[in-house]
């Protein structure tokens, strides 16, 4: 059941510049992951959109995209309405995505409890992980000063994740797999990767609830600079006046990343929550997007046509 006082917003505002030669041989241009069939029928927005539906109302799902990938999200996006197309005159980064999403927000709902969730993720049990935003939105219920983030068991020592080193048991009635935060790991060195995972750390798959107050807490605290220039520039909006405010705007930005901007110094305010066995994976590299296939039994359960060629794509791709 969707809860009533929750938000979402679907990061898809990114280039998909490290997946930029398969997504090349799959579509046959330069497509960004999020609006390219990675594997089965459905680009991976989609997949998002129905996977997020589980746990948030489509009608309370707003969009993070980029002007530049007009062409791949409006058909996509059709049926959403103008209030809820979040776009950015270019891509920034997280950390102003996330801001400018927030304005929109707290335009249209206040102060509620908002979501944000990338479209770059593969999940096994997609209701396992429905499961635990609603666990996470029942803890920010009665903790709104908390952001919890959804961290993933690791099953190996990868160096390309980001990981989040947990301390003690946080103290609440909901659920034992709330814990503190202690330190994030940001893409740590092979050595380093394997002392985390030796130690139980988790993978940070960058889920992240909280009420949007608490949000722009510690974004006012960590990026005080953007949320001045980007404030300035008013809600987004669809008129001219506004766009050209918000072109001027974001041509003042300095490119930044929420984890390390961000998440990374402000620990006091953040919990982690322990997704259980979800079949987690970021589709980052083709090695992974591969991975994922062989999990979902793509390559060995009788693919559809559009399957069958991704399947063949990816089999030509190195993986450096």
């Amino acid at each position: 059941m969707n809860h009533p006082q929750s938000w979402a917003v679907v990061l898809a505002g990114g280039d998909g510049t490290r997946l930029r030669a398969l997504t090349r041989s799959i579509a046959g241009e330069d497509r960004p992951k999020q609006f390219c069939r990675l594997y089965g029928a459905r680009t991976l927005l989609a997949q998002t959109r129905s996977r997020l539906a589980r746990a948030i109302s489509p009608e309370r799902t707003l969009y993070s995209v980029v002007k530049a990938h007009e062409r791949f999200y409006a058909a996509e996006l059709a049926d959403v309405t103008p209030s809820r197309l979040v776009v950015q005159p270019s891509n920034k980064g997280t950390t102003a995505a996330i801001v400018y999403s927030l304005l929109r927000i707290t335009s249209l709902a206040g102060d509620p409890i908002v979501g944000f969730f990338p479209t770059d993720h593969h999940y096994l049990k997609e209701m396992r992980f429905a499961a635990s935003v609603r666990r996470a939105t029942r803890v920010v219920m009665s903790r709104p000063d908390t952001l919890i983030l959804l961290g993933a068991s690791a099953d190996y020592a990868e160096v390309q994740y980001g990981w989040i080193e947990p301390s003690e048991r946080f103290d609440f009635r909901f659920t034992k797999s709330l814990l503190r935060v202690n330190r994030f790991w940001e893409k740590p060195a092979s050595h380093v990767a394997q002392a985390l995972h030796a130690r139980g750390c988790l993978w940070n798959t960058f889920v992240m609830i909280g009420r949007a107050s608490a949000f722009l807490e510690i974004l006012k605290a960590a990026v005080p600079g953007m949320m001045r220039i980007l404030a300035s520039a008013g809600q987004p909006s669809d008129s001219g006046l506004a766009a050209a405010s918000a072109d001027q705007a974001y041509a003042a930005l300095t490119p930044g990343d929420f984890s390390k901007q961000v998440l990374a110094v402000s620990t006091e305010q953040l919990a982690v929550l322990r997704l259980g066995s979800v079949g987690w994976s970021d589709l980052g590299t083709p090695e992974r997007v591969r991975l994922a296939m062989a999990r979902s039994g793509l390559e060995s359960h009788g693919p559809e046509a559009a399957q069958h060629e991704n399947s063949e794509s990816l089999g030509k791709m190195s993986v450096s």
